[in-house]
């Protein structure tokens, strides 16, 4: 079984990650504590809100720092709804913020002429390339969204799966061993689950 750490930052519903986690067999802890993050198996962050809001408070508990040195010593990473955004260089969300730069590029305002913003409600999401994070989940299924921004990766290489509302946002990434998702798997039904155990069997495959 693979222990996967919740990162805990004050922003968003984890207790039901933690939940979602445990269903499919994965031992999860919800913490900020730095020692703790460090014996888990691989990381998740979620988060839901403002971008500059959540930077400043992973910069205040020195996560920024912790995701940074976990992800370059190979621990899995998992960015889900905000958290996704959060790995990215940037965001224009309210004036602008530097995110923790795992993956290249920015975050701007979803361009959904005449759709109703934020997007709320389920969307089919196809897959951009193989991976194992997507592993017996068909192209085309659908996902729970709750967002107003989406990141515009500067490599397509690390597009793993796109979403159309109003036109085509990115709403997965892969880059290495640091992965990102723009809706709720944990709220996501069948398809959710069986991200997050692909995502549990990532993290017990990597050496400890």
């Amino acid at each position: 079984m693979s222990s996967v750490a919740i990162l805990d930052c004050g922003m968003g519903n984890l207790r039901s990650v933690e939940k979602a986690l445990e269903r499919v067999g994965a031992s999860a802890v919800i913490t900020n504590d730095h020692a703790r993050a460090r014996e888990a198996d691989g990381l998740i962050l979620p988060g839901v809100g403002a971008f500059p809001r959540a930077m400043a408070r992973i910069r205040e508990l020195g996560l920024d720092e912790l995701v940074a040195e976990r992800a370059a010593a190979g621990v899995p990473v998992l960015g889900i709804c905000l958290g996704l955004q959060l790995l990215f260089a940037s965001s224009e969300e309210l004036g602008g913020a530097e995110g923790l730069g795992l993956v290249e590029g920015t975050v701007t305002a979803l361009e959904a002429e005449g759709l109703k913003v934020p997007h709320i409600g389920w969307e089919p999401v196809r897959w951009r390339k193989r991976s194992q994070l997507v592993e017996g989940i068909e192209d085309g299924e659908p996902f729970y969204f709750v967002h107003s921004f989406a990141p515009r990766a500067a490599d397509d290489g690390d597009v793993l799966g796109v979403a159309t509302y109003g036109r085509e946002f990115v709403c997965a990434v892969e880059r290495g061993n640091v992965f990102g998702v723009q809706f709720h798997p944990e709220k996501s039904s069948r398809a959710g689950l069986r991200l997050l155990r692909n995502f549990a069997s990532i993290c017990a495959s990597v050496p400890a």
